[in-house]
Order: C-alpha cells, then structure tokens, then sequence
C-alpha cells in the first residue's frame, strides 16, 4: 500500500513541472512580508505622487505713499495721497468757474486696479508734456524734466535758451493755440501722443485749447497758478507738476528752500521803519490797472517794505482808474514800478508826454522788468519769476532800500536811464 502511494505522489510531482513554462518573466514587485506563524500581514499602500504647490496670481497690494508733501499756500489745487494713486484737484480753473477738475496719478502698474471714481486717470511717472505756458518751464528744469517737453504753443515769447534751441532743431513741436495767436493743431497734438497736455483756462471756449483736446480724446489738464494771488502760492504749483514725475517730495524741498530765503529777505525789510512810497503801471487809451492790495504785486510791495500808494484798493486783482486819478495820487511818489514796453525813459514819454509829470520820471527812479528779456519781449520775470519769488522780492528790496541786502544786484529789474 505504502509504495502505490509513493508512486502517486511521483507521479503528480512530475506532471506537476511538466506544465510549468521553462522561465516565468521577471517581475519587480514591493518585497513580500516574511510570515511567520501569528504574525498579522499590514498591507501598505503606495505613496501618492508629490505635487509642486500652484501658484496662485495675487493683486498688488495697494498702499498709501509714505513720503507726501503738503499744499500750504496754493488756494487753486489739492493734493490727496489715497490707497494706490493719488488725487490733484484744481478747485478754481478759471475766474468764475463753477466745476473743479480731478486727475488720478496712478502709477502705471496698478492702473485699472484702483477706483477713483469721475477723476481723469494719468499713469505715472509721465514721460512726455506739451506745455501752453512758459511759466511751467522753471518748475519743469527743477526737477530735470524740461527735456520731456514735445510741444509748446509757441516759443517766440519763451525767455528759457534751451527751449527755443529745441524748437529750433526740431526736437520740440509749435502747436499753436494758447499764447501764440495762431490756430491750435488739433492732428499735430494728436500725433505727437504726449503723456499729458498742461494748459491754463479762462473759462471762454473761443479762446481756450482744452475744450478741442478733450473732444479728441487728449489727456488734458488745467493750470490755474495765475489766479494766485500770493507770490508763495505760485510758486508751490512746482509740486502740481512734479507730481505727473512722482517727484514732488523733490519739488517740495526746493520750494521749502526758497520759502526761507523769501522769509528772510522779508525779515529784513521788517526790521526798518523806512516806506518809500511807489506806483505801478502805464496807461492803456487812458484806462491804468492798478493792482489792488492783496493782489500778487501787492503782495510782494507790502513784503519789501513799501509805502503803496494804492493799498487801499480791497481785492486779489486789479482795480482801473483814469490818467488823471493816478497823476493827482502818484505825483510825488519816490518810485515808478512795472512801466509796460518802455525800455528807457525817453519810450515812455513817446507813449504819453504826461508821464514827465511824475517826481520819479524826474529823479529817475523808474524801474522796469526789462533785465532779461528776448527779441519778441518774453520777459523771464514772468517765466522763471513765477518760480522764484524770493528773487523778484530782493530785487523790490533792492530798489526800495538799497544797501539792505549786502552784496545783491538786481536780477529781473532794471533801472530806465
């Protein structure tokens, strides 16, 4: 019995590898667990595959610029640092004027991520201007941007050299319009693509520019510096323009520099009791502007210390009296202010033979805004004076109490010989 059963096991046996294939293929598998009797088998399960973490595009964070400057003097604009951009408002553009105009400087990488509402929107820092004013080159050269200028007006009244070499040359566009008497290029400004296009206003559309500009879609805006009526608030409208520069905190030191010495000048003529008395201005078809008392000569009369004889004219502007109301109150003053076209004193007794009735004619102490002039009478008082109003008040100090500021001659006046 037992070897039929040995030779049944055999048999199997050998059946058994017959049926097996010569050579399994290799498979590579996770090592097998080695059992041993009671063990329990823990079945681990593969790893997940790692993934890089996504990047999740995220928006800018808007702040809230941390170095800002302050409008101190200026009456006409302001300026509001608001999260992500900032807001110049000009509150007054024209005499008169019952609307204000807002411009959003936002800086180029967040524009179209702020909200800032009906406010005109201007990426900064700009890199091109066409200016309609020669009072916005001094500021403009502060802050080393007089090169951005494509285009003026006209540069026939510009006292600034560099300025009329570059219209000369062709680097810099006449435009007309504005100052120049001649139409305004509406294609040409268009084609020119400036960043911004300054201008003042008077509020009559036949003879300001913006009106056509923003009908063509430009991007204008409003300079109302010549409504100020102190020599101080002009002059900040330095920070106005830097600020299209994201420069104003530069601006602003300059101006706090020129504020003191304006200060100091003015201390000095406080410190004396001494008040010459003075007139202004010529006749025009015997009509005279006299500037009232709180005008922007005002201003500057009452600063160095003179004795003007029209003070008691209330107002920022100017007051108009006839030849012989003047003749009867300025008679005998000391000194003669601010004489129009007239270059010496035999051109203004060419305009009116009258004016030799006047002490001053006699004595000689007419003065004139004629030290810096070009060939087209473009007066650089009334360019870069705008800017620097501590020089036109040392020259009046000059004139007025000579001797006081040791050292100093005069800039913007000259005597009429």
């Amino acid at each position: 019995m037992k070897k039929v059963l040995l030779v049944v096991i055999l048999g199997t046996l050998l059946f058994g590898a017959a049926c097996k294939p010569l050579k399994e293929p290799t498979v590579v598998e996770a090592p097998e667990a080695v059992l041993t009797p009671g063990t329990e088998v823990e079945v681990q399960e593969p790893e997940p595959e790692q993934k890089a973490p996504e990047t999740v595009a995220s928006d800018p964070v808007l702040t809230v610029a941390t170095e800002q400057v302050t409008i101190d003097y200026a009456q006409n604009f302001t300026l509001e640092y608001r999260e992500g951009y900032k807001l110049l408002t000009v509150t007054t553009p024209w005499i008169g004027a019952e609307q204000s105009f807002s411009y959003a400087l936002v800086p180029q990488e967040n524009v179209g991520l702020v909200d800032v509402g009906n406010a005109a929107v201007i990426a900064t820092p700009i890199d091109s201007i066409i200016t309609f004013s020669t009072t916005y080159y001094p500021f403009l050269e502060q802050i080393g941007q007089l090169e951005s200028i494509v285009a003026v007006d006209t540069a026939m009244y510009s006292y600034n050299q560099d300025v009329r070499n570059w219209v000369e040359g062709g680097m810099i566009k006449e435009v007309g319009g504005g100052g120049s008497m001649a139409p305004l290029d509406v294609e040409a400004v268009v084609e020119l693509d400036a960043d911004v296009i300054m201008a003042s206003a008077s509020g009559v559309p036949e003879y300001d520019v913006h009106p056509q500009l923003l009908e063509a879609g430009e991007p204008v805006v409003l300079n109302s510096d010549y409504l100020e009526p102190n020599p101080l608030g002009r002059a900040e409208w330095g920070k106005f323009i830097a600020a299209f520069y994201d420069k104003e905190v530069e601006a602003g030191k300059l101006f706090d520099e020129m504020v003191a010495r304006y200060e100091e000048a003015k201390q000095k003529v406080a410190a004396i009791s001494y008040r010459p008395t003075v007139f202004l201005n010529t006749a025009w078809e015997d009509s005279w502007s006299v500037p009232q008392k709180d005008s922007y000569v005002g201003v500057l009369l009452r600063d160095a210390g003179a004795d003007y004889l029209f003070a008691n004219e209330e107002g920022t502007g100017s007051s108009y009296l006839d030849f012989e109301t003047i003749l009867d109150i300025a008679k005998d003053a000391e000194f003669w202010l601010n004489t129009g076209m007239a270059t010496d004193l035999a051109s203004l007794t060419a305009m009116d033979a009258r004016y030799a009735d006047f002490a001053a004619f006699a004595s000689g102490k007419v003065y004139n805004t004629t030290a810096r002039v070009n060939d087209f009478g473009g007066s650089d008082y009334y360019e870069s004076g705008v800017a620097n109003p501590d020089k036109v008040l040392m020259d009046l100090i000059e004139i007025l109490h000579p001797g006081l500021l040791e050292g100093y001659e005069l800039y913007y006046y000259k005597q009429l010989d």
